[in-house]
């Protein structure tokens, strides 16, 4: 979704995106309830993970359990998602990848009495794009997108955080 800006081998390389620090556990990509569950038993990308379920309905959903990977107190510890293979990047398939994966660093946020497309200020990759392409991305139809998705899965808006720059805005659904 983000090709025109990133280029998979700049993100592959860099991998920020798939390890969560405590503080930022909130990040973790929440999947569909019935692809947490194929993900939970063996599959065709030969891992498993641990997942904890919430919501029902449209507003089911799972979230990788990752507070068993620390292996200290610290809270600048990071632990990486069980997909993530250290050769390779991301072993899932795109049937299998969370949408908050597909959009990263893109979120869609409720922020007041609206839903925002936010981009997330640490991305080290979209740091060193000019100023706009990511606005421009998102205004040329991803945004839309990003919204009919979450209209569908709603769980995969977050609660607007200060520091993400808003690309968007739509009504709320």
């Amino acid at each position: 979704m983000l090709a025109k800006v990133l280029d998979k081998r700049t993100c592959a390389a860099c991998r920020f995106c798939c390890s969560f620090r405590r503080s930022s556990l909130w990040e973790t990509p929440l999947f569909p309830e019935d692809t947490a569950k194929k993900l939970s038993e063996e599959n065709s990308s030969g891992r498993t993970a641990s997942f904890s379920y919430q919501g029902e309905g449209k507003g089911a959903c799972a979230r990788m359990q990752l507070q068993g990977k620390y292996s200290t107190d610290d809270p600048a510890e990071e632990a990486a998602c069980e997909f993530l293979d250290e050769e390779k990047g991301c072993v899932l398939g795109e049937e299998d990848k969370p949408f908050d994966c597909k959009i990263w660093p893109l979120r869609i946020m409720k922020k007041d009495d609206m839903l925002v497309i936010a981009l997330t200020p640490t991305c080290p990759a979209i740091s060193s794009l000019p100023g706009g392409v990511m606005k421009q991305l998102v205004g040329d139809g991803l945004g839309q997108q990003i919204y009919d998705y979450a209209k569908q899965h709603p769980f995969i808006v977050k609660e607007y955080r200060e520091g993400f720059e808003v690309m968007a805005s739509y009504e709320q659904f």
